[in-house]
C-alpha cells in the first residue's frame, strides 16, 4: 500500500481584491471611531456653552475676600 498523497496549498501571492477589501474596511472602522469622537467633542462643547449662555457657571474668576 502506497501512502497517501497530501495537497499542499500553494502561495499565489497577495490577493488584489482581498487587500482593497482590508483597506476599505479598516479606513472605515477608523472613520467611524474617530467620527464618534468628534460627536462626544461635540456635546461637551454645547453642553458647556448652554451652562453658560444660562448663567450657571462663568470663566471670570471671581475675587477673594482679603
Amino acid at each position: 500500500m502506497g501512502a497517501p498523497k497530501i495537497a499542499h496549498a500553494a502561495y499565489k501571492g497577495p490577493s488584489i481584491m482581498k487587500e482593497i477589501f482590508y483597506g476599505i474596511s479598516l479606513g472605515l472602522a477608523a472613520g467611524f471611531l474617530w467620527k464618534m469622537h468628534q460627536w462626544s467633542e461635540q456635546r461637551k462643547r454645547k453642553e458647556f456653552y448652554d451652562l453658560l449662555d444660562a448663567g450657571r457657571i462663568t470663566t471670570v474668576v471671581g475675587e477673594e475676600d482679603e
